[in-house]
């Protein structure tokens, strides 16, 4: 009898990727698919469905040695697996998890995807060695997550750590949530992009404007890498200030927390963390308070897309 596994799956506005995980984080198999675009829950479940089928297939694995079924979403997630907001996709208020319990006749855990990213890093990255760990990852915007002794912080109804809306300054621009001066109004890509477009509007010249073919929305994270190594001076300098940002972020969230590890992700850093996390460390070592109380550390995560799965599965395993 072949040896119980999970299925950790992560639901993405763009893609939904799923993998069949050992207990001790062995990954069997794996799939992905595209996200079905403005579509109806019952078309996304469809598509989970058939992922799911698709990567018991790749081992030959039977669906009775399935132990249970973690799912990261793109919203918020109480802690009763009831999904309360997806603002990218069409699953807020579905019965998900039910849906799924009724096919499969085993435990299905859902979560925050950046939660569940973090408890990845945690469990077989870069943080598996320590116990209270602070996680931002700017990607499109900002996500965060935060583990305290071990576990994720949920808060009472599933949104807490939504550090991507602190308030970095109270006058400053306009952020997608409707707040001013946020983090992600600075260092999300969406900004990161605001920025050099004011500034060529401005007259400012860039070797982003032939990278991009003119097309400066979005301006993807690789163009961003190609600016920096060809040291581009607005893309250098657009890019320094986030890193600063970013380290005066993580400065803040040491003062509030006093965690052990700080893991930076998420497609910016991903892209661009030669350049960043040297400045983003400067700025944050800058800080006199801890000079002599502790040793927090600041690293860039290291399981890359795997992070989400791997959380996923994680919690189905410590689910009860």
């Amino acid at each position: 009898m072949k040896q119980k596994f999970l299925i950790g799956i992560d639901v993405g506005g763009t893609k939904i990727a799923a993998a069949a995980i050992l207990p001790n984080g062995k990954i069997l198999s794996r799939a992905k698919t595209s996200t079905p675009p403005k579509s109806k829950p019952t078309a996304i479940l469809k598509v989970i469905f058939e992922i799911i089928e698709q990567v018991l297939r790749e081992e030959q694995l039977s669906r009775k040695n399935i132990r249970a079924i973690g799912i990261g979403i793109p919203g918020i997630v109480n802690k009763h697996n009831h999904i309360l907001a997806t603002p990218n996709i069409n699953l807020a208020n579905f019965p998900l998890c039910a849906k799924i319990n009724k096919k499969y006749r085993v435990k299905v855990t859902a979560g925050n995807d950046v939660n569940l990213g973090l408890l990845g890093e945690h469990w077989l990255g870069v943080g598996k060695k320590s116990q209270n760990i602070v996680g931002v990852f700017p990607g499109t915007g900002v996500g965060g997550a935060i583990i305290i002794d071990g576990k994720i912080l949920i808060g009472t109804q599933g949104a807490a750590a939504e550090l991507g809306h602190m308030s970095m300054q109270q006058d400053g621009p306009l952020c997608s949530c409707g707040n001013f001066g946020c983090l992600e109004a600075y260092t999300g890509r969406w900004a990161i992009e605001r920025d050099i477009r004011q500034h060529i509007k401005q007259g400012r010249k860039t070797i982003l404007t032939t990278l991009t073919d003119g097309k400066l929305s979005p301006i993807k994270s690789r163009f961003l890498k190609a600016g920096l190594k060809a040291k581009d001076p607005l893309t250098v300098e657009i890019m320094t200030k986030t890193a600063r940002t970013l380290g005066q972020a993580c400065i803040n969230l040491r003062h509030i927390l006093n965690p052990e590890l700080i893991i930076l992700g998420g497609g910016v850093i991903e892209a661009c963390d030669e350049f960043l996390m040297p400045i983003i460390n400067k700025t944050f070592h800058a800080d006199p308070f801890f000079a002599k109380i502790d040793k927090c550390k600041i690293v860039a995560s290291t399981l890359g897309d795997d992070a989400v799965i791997l959380g996923a599965a994680a919690l189905a395993k410590n689910s009860k």
